[in-house]
């Protein structure tokens, strides 16, 4: 299989970086505002999750799917590969654990709520299962965080990298 050049290399990074600032910035901003709600107050709440919506499907969205695709041609067209190094794999398999967090738990829970706010207007606000989903949703962007942060750590420090023998 072919591989990449510098040049490449070199874009193929900085696609990477843009990426996955989409996907950081989106949950970070995700939870700022979620700390910042007035959860007694229907329009502001309404207006939160209608704006969380928002960045979830145009700003996290577009960073995940991105960085996955990044991942892929990372994978495919240079010399990292997908399990040569323990790193790149760990890697893999925290974005996917934080995939499925986003997918089945964070965005689940932000459409329920959604949902509840749109049909039963600010009664929903005095539901114990709308305020478990929203404190759930939150622990879970933390956790998202975490992974971030850690996913980040291991591109930098490259950990488990195999040590040059001396000859």
């Amino acid at each position: 299989m072919k591989t990449l050049g510098p040049a490449g290399m070199k874009w193929l990074k900085i696609a990477h970086i843009l990426l996955a600032a989409l996907f950081f910035g989106g949950i970070m901003s995700s939870l700022a505002l979620n700390f910042a709600v007035n959860l007694a107050a229907y329009h502001e709440t309404f207006d939160f999750y209608r704006h969380t919506v928002i960045i979830s499907d145009y700003i996290i969205r577009i960073g995940a799917v991105g960085t996955l695709l990044i991942g892929l041609l990372y994978g495919i067209f240079t010399k990292w590969g997908f399990f040569k190094h323990r790193w790149v794999a760990v890697k893999w398999v925290l974005f996917i654990i934080q995939t499925f967090i986003g997918i089945f738990i964070v965005d689940q829970l932000m459409e329920a709520n959604m949902a509840m706010l749109e049909a039963g207007k600010a009664s929903a606000l005095n539901s114990p299962v709308f305020m478990h989903n929203h404190t759930l949703r939150q622990y879970a962007a933390i956790v998202q965080i975490a992974i971030t942060v850690f996913i980040i750590c291991i591109s930098v420090l490259k950990p488990w990298k195999k040590k040059k023998t001396a000859l």
